[in-house]
């Protein structure tokens, strides 16, 4: 695989992320993901088209190509792996590992991504609960649902967050919430969407909504 700069590859993995949504992916929407102007994300389109990275046209928007699509995976199982690494093995905890692994990331010896891999045991998730692509680009889905559609009294299982910002791991470390936490939401209150949920031999807690829709659980196994 042809290398590529840190700048190329962090705008190749924001594409990735923000055409999952399923709508070709904007300058402005792709600007303000990556902190920069849309005259600089343009230049940034034109040469990744140049490279045969990115189906793009003027005022349509743009998608990753196969070859992109193969690309933004590639990137985004080492940054998981460094994450499930530092996590693990260096105990760093979760709202530590999202930034060191963006810089990880870009470190692309195919070598050691897969020595790193077997090393872990080939995991299946990061410590966020995203999965890992494996080395052919394969990566799994897992039925999961919002906390916010979830029914009362039902219990489920947390198996990812989408907010991997600090302060959103920071806030959900101090309501005892993880990866694997078990939980049945009590209560739902129009007012403001908040949430009244019970955690195993914890008191009954209330969440904000805009904590809630970060939160994606699936049945308890």
């Amino acid at each position: 695989m042809l290398n590529y700069s840190v700048s190329e590859e962090n705008y190749i993995k924001a594409i990735y992320h923000l055409q999952q949504m399923g709508q070709n992916v904007t300058t402005n929407q792709l600007a303000a993901a990556i902190h920069t102007s849309p005259a600089s994300t343009t230049d940034m389109m034109k040469k990744l088209k140049n490279k045969k990275l990115l189906n793009y046209k003027p005022y349509q928007g743009f998608r990753l190509s196969v070859g992109g699509s193969k690309v933004a995976l590639s990137i985004i199982r080492r940054h998981r792996l460094w994450e499930y690494f530092l996590a693990e093995k260096l105990k760093f905890t979760w709202d530590e590992v999202h930034a060191i692994a963006e810089d990880l990331e870009h470190v692309s010896n195919t070598k050691l991504i897969n020595r790193l891999d077997e090393f872990l045991g080939f995991p299946g998730v990061d410590p966020h609960g995203d999965p890992i692509p494996d080395e052919k680009g394969n990566i799994a889905t897992h039925a999961k649902k919002c906390l916010t559609d979830w029914p009362l009294q039902t219990t489920a299982q947390v198996v990812s967050v989408s907010d991997h910002s600090g302060k959103m791991l920071e806030l959900l470390e101090h309501k005892k919430i993880k990866i694997g936490t078990k939980l049945s939401v009590r209560k739902k209150f129009d007012f403001d969407g908040s949430m009244e949920i019970k955690l195993p031999r914890q008191p009954l807690l209330t969440i904000s909504e805009q904590l809630a829709k970060n939160i994606f659980v699936n049945h308890d196994a």
